[in-house]
């Protein structure tokens, strides 16, 4: 979980620097390969060496190792005190160390006439906010399990008497440091920024799509990248002097978008994401490619055909650059620097169809069309195994959420067994609590689910 490279403030090796840890090294490394040689009807997909499982050590590594501590209660201590030691911390143990022991459980939650929960991310350690195909952006509390609406804000083209298109909120976004929230505006065409932590209405981005806005980006704290069903791309900037404007009765701005760019060979932009390391946007269509722009240029790159392009509706960018892309029976995992499919992920389930991903650290987590999540291990090649059962992977099973009119008419009436859709997941800033939600797959039916991992 932690590694914390110690330097002795006085005398010459830290408390750490014990020699029985050498010998504890070696016997667990022996018992290590003696566990491998003795399952060889089984062998390994991918298998990792340490360095201990050689004879003899070089004197630099067996310092190393004794002044090395892997004591959570030392990397605490260090960074309290400021200390000139070395740290590093496994961000995603929590996470992992979670789920291979299965101790995650399920709060549902009860979301009332709510229709199909779309997008969702952590405001703070209590606080999700969410939107739905129903128009309405939530606020859930952990804590007290309060719902709380947020008003959407209506630009000048919602005037009375005007068409309005209102078909759900599509995706909400977070900037870097965390001041500004992005969505959809009352207008499904148009997006809204909110100020955080008040939710205040900043000013609301109109006149740039003809057609629902089915994602957006952050570039960095100022520019947004939003995508639209009339595949147009358009860039906006959030100025600080909107910022510094604060009233009493708060009042938001319209703005109009900094430039907006076809994106070309593309029917329905439907998923978008910043590549932060490569300083590009990556933007998924769904007539099956994936368009590459350059963040500092706003300028289309390139384009390509995926090789599986049947319901590409997500996308996912890792730390790395690796992209992730949801697709009917597959999830892809493409290489940013060709844009070449390094593995095709095959669902584990029949027809399962993956509706949304995420990177937690080296785990990719898969929300699938048949209420299941599933998490797949970058660094084993395979999805993720129970450390209680080796035979099985961990699995996530949600519960049912609710059907309108009610569920014994979508059971007895249409024949079909109703399982939610998880539309939308994110995990907390410690990766230890995961908010799932959704809905019924099918367009026609009307219903919701919403519940917390932890």
């Amino acid at each position: 979980m932690s590694k914390t490279r110690m330097i002795a403030v006085y005398g010459n090796t830290p408390p750490c620097s014990l020699t029985h840890r050498l010998e504890e090294r070696r016997n667990r490394a022996k018992a290590l390969r003696l566990e491998h040689n003795r399952k060889p009807d089984k062998p390994e997909d991918f298998i990792t060496y340490d360095d201990s499982d050689s004879d003899e050590e070089t004197p630099a590594a067996v310092k190393e190792i004794l002044t090395t501590s892997y004591n959570f209660v030392d990397y605490v201590r260090s960074r309290e005190l400021l200390s000139r030691d070395i740290r590093t911390m496994n961000q995603d143990f929590g996470s992992r160390h979670i789920l291979t022991h299965e101790m995650f459980k399920e709060t549902p939650i009860n979301l009332g006439n709510m229709n199909k929960v779309f997008c969702s991310q952590w405001l703070s350690d209590r606080q999700v906010v969410f939107g739905t195909k129903c128009n309405k952006l939530m606020v859930y509390d952990v804590v007290t399990h309060s719902l709380d609406q947020i008003p959407s804000l209506l630009s000048r083209r919602d005037t009375p008497g005007t068409d309005q298109q209102q078909s759900g909120i599509h995706s909400v976004e977070i900037n870097p440091s965390r001041t500004l929230l992005a969505t959809g505006a009352r207008n499904t065409s148009d997006i809204a920024v909110y100020r955080l932590p008040t939710l205040d209405p900043v000013c609301v981005g109109e006149n740039a799509h003809r057609d629902w806005v089915f994602d957006m980006c952050w570039l960095d704290d100022e520019f947004l990248v939003s995508g639209s069903r009339d595949a147009k791309m358009s860039l906006w900037r959030v100025t600080p002097n909107m910022l510094e404007d604060k009233q009493e009765v708060p009042t938001y701005q319209h703005i109009s978008a900094v430039a907006m760019k076809e994106c070309r060979n593309a029917q329905k932009v439907r998923a978008l994401t910043f590549n932060r390391n490569f300083k590009e946007v990556a933007a998924l269509s769904v007539n099956g490619y994936i368009h590459v722009w350059n963040a500092e240029t706003f300028r289309q790159k390139l384009s390509r055909k995926l090789p599986s392009s049947q319901e590409t509706v997500c996308l996912a960018v890792q730390d790395s650059g690796l992209y992730a892309i949801g697709c009917r029976s597959c999830t892809l995992l493409l290489d940013c620097r060709t844009l070449q499919a390094v593995k095709k992920v095959s669902s584990r389930y029949s027809g399962c169809g993956v509706r949304s991903a995420s990177f937690q650290g080296d785990i990719l987590t898969i929300g699938t069309g048949l209420g299941m999540l599933m998490f797949y291990d970058l660094k084993a090649g395979k999805y993720l195994e129970s450390s209680i059962n080796s035979s099985r992977t961990v699995v996530l099973k949600t519960s049912k959420g609710y059907v309108f009119p009610d569920e014994e008419y979508v059971d007895n009436i249409q024949n079909v067994k109703y399982v939610p859709a998880i539309y939308t997941h994110c995990y907390d800033s410690s990766g230890t609590r995961l908010f799932t939600a959704g809905g019924p797959l099918p367009a026609n039916l009307t219903g919701n689910y919403a519940g917390l991992w932890q």
